[in-house]
């Protein structure tokens, strides 16, 4: 199937009734539990490392949950990222501290990996008509990248910083008083990273949400997005209390912290299938097979 067609289909199935979307993504999921098993194996043995005081029965039931929210949330950006702005609007709402979001005062939100994450990205020029900024890695493929691109800055003033371009245009955007959308918590390798825990475990984490919001003189605030029946809900917290400090490794190591807290309110909508401990210290050995 080419790439060109591929978006084409993904913006037919978005006019389909989210109900029949849903369902259609719990099949999927359900499907790319059993043949993915690369995917699988690596959802399964993160879940051992995080959470040990499961069986591994309920350890199961959870990936495959989190393969259908996967699937789930992957065809909802047909939609998303083409529907009529009344409909996006009707299904994605913005909860909590909004006031967090009013005057210039440079912020940055934390986003992490959950899988509702580009429905959160769209809550945010929505519902504020600050600038607002985010990170991206060039997909390989122009078509996709260009669906990516166009999806996530169809609405308000966004801008998509390339990571290749370095630090210097984040920073200038962020002391205009603009938002920056930073998703820190994959393992990106080595380099700039720093080891801090991840539920108990050692994890390279880069400690760019440390550096940036001491860089840019930002407020720290966090964003989680939650997928529910009717579409999504992305929640904001008040700005981080004594964030950042001048202790980077502290401060990455808080982050995980609160990331942590949020995961254990719906751990099937965590990104799982990505190597999260890969990257090992010196000397250890890897922690996947």
């Amino acid at each position: 199937m080419s790439a060109r067609f591929g978006v084409w289909l993904m913006g037919a199935l978005g006019r389909l009734p989210l109900r029949w979307l849903r369902a259609l993504g719990w099949l999927l999921g359900r499907v790319l539990f059993v043949i993915a098993v690369p995917r699988r194996r690596i959802a399964l043995r993160n879940l051992e490392l995080c959470f040990p005081h499961l069986s591994v029965a309920e350890r199961t039931t959870l990936a495959r949950r989190n393969f259908v929210v996967f699937c789930q949330t992957w065809l909802d950006r047909g939609w998303l990222w083409s529907a009529p702005e009344a409909v996006v609007r009707s299904r994605i709402k913005l909860e909590g501290a909004l006031h967090e979001l009013e005057g210039d005062t440079p912020t940055i939100v934390f986003a992490p990996h959950f899988y509702s994450m580009d429905a959160g990205g769209l809550t945010l020029p929505l519902n504020t008509t600050r600038a607002f900024t985010s990170i991206f890695s060039t997909h390989p493929n122009p078509t996709i990248d260009d669906w990516f691109m166009g999806g996530r800055q169809r609405f308000g003033d966004v801008r998509m910083l390339n990571r290749a371009d370095g630090v210097k245009p984040i920073i200038s955007s962020l002391r205009q008083g603009g938002l920056l959308y930073l998703l820190p918590d994959m393992d990106f390798g080595k380099n700039d990273s720093v080891f801090v825990p991840f539920y108990g475990v050692t994890a390279a984490t880069i400690p760019s949400l440390s550096r940036f919001a001491r860089l840019g003189r930002a407020k720290v605030i966090g964003m989680y997005t939650r997928m529910t029946p009717e579409g999504y809900v992305a929640q904001i917290t008040p700005a981080w209390e004594d964030f950042p400090t001048a202790d980077a490794v502290a401060d990455t190591a808080r982050m995980n912290r609160e990331l942590e807290k949020w995961i254990n309110t719906m751990p099937e909508q965590y990104y799982w299938v990505h190597k999260r401990f890969k990257t090992r210290p010196e000397g250890e050995p890897s922690l996947y097979i």
